[in-house]
């Protein structure tokens, strides 16, 4: 049969619930990453140049946080809506054909499993009690890893990251706020990697991969992005004075 979609990777162990949520927390971690990188860089970028004007620091800290949620919502929504719509269409297709041609679909699944490791009657009984307890789903999450009562939800995404992105971005905003117009900078800097730190760390925890790698690349990448913006606001605010 043609393939519409390949195995939705959120849900390739075919647990449609744990793949579901980590797929809202998947935004989550992104929103806020995003969030201090993008807060904190706006911040000691406007600060480079003047840490002394609050106002403009803090105006410009909320139209980009404002601004920075708005888009990631958007951003996921729209991603995982067609990531929906693909999984959408696996589903109708599948009942389509498993409509006009039952056998073939039950000899494709088998064909399935055995190229899992079963052996042909393993294979066919299997297939055969998979079929008459819910043929859909069964094609579904062998071909797929996609059940049927578990599509990824758009809404969830969007409203992680967005959430996420808020709180990343209020932590760099609430330290400018607070310290001292002098420590303002490196204050910000250090709130900023103790969160990569803790990002970096979790997308490790979600993913199963080594924590050290992600946590390097989260907080070098990171301070590198700061270090850019720091040069433009300190350019323009030497260019000012």
């Amino acid at each position: 049969m043609a393939q519409v979609a390949s195995p939705s990777p959120h849900a390739a162990d075919g647990s449609g619930s744990l793949g579901a949520r980590l797929n809202w927390l998947r935004a989550g971690v992104l929103g806020a990453n995003d969030g201090i990188v993008s807060g904190s860089g706006l911040m000691i970028g406007v600060a480079a140049a003047d840490p002394g004007k609050t106002h403009v620091i803090v105006a410009a800290g909320l139209a980009g946080l404002c601004a920075g949620a708005a888009a990631m919502a958007m951003g996921e929504y729209v991603s995982v809506s067609s990531q929906r719509d693909t999984e959408k269409a696996a589903v109708a297709l599948e009942r389509q054909e498993l409509a006009a041609d039952p056998e073939a679909e039950l000899e494709e699944l088998t064909q399935t499993y055995r190229t899992q490791g079963l052996s042909e009657p393993t294979a066919r009984q299997v297939a055969a009690e998979l079929t008459a307890h819910d043929a859909l789903g069964a094609h579904l999450r062998a071909e797929f890893g996609l059940p049927e009562d578990e599509l990824v939800s758009p809404w969830h995404a969007a409203l992680a990251s967005a959430v996420a992105f808020f709180v990343g971005s209020v932590l760099p905003l609430l330290t400018m706020l607070l310290a001292p117009a002098g420590l303002r900078i490196p204050a910000t800097i250090a709130v900023a990697v103790l969160g990569l730190l803790a990002t970096g760390w979790t997308s490790a925890a979600l993913s199963g991969s080594p924590a050290l790698p992600l946590i390097l690349r989260n907080v070098v990448g990171g301070c590198l992005a700061m270090a850019l913006t720091w040069s433009i606001g300190h350019l323009f605010g030497v260019t000012a004075a």
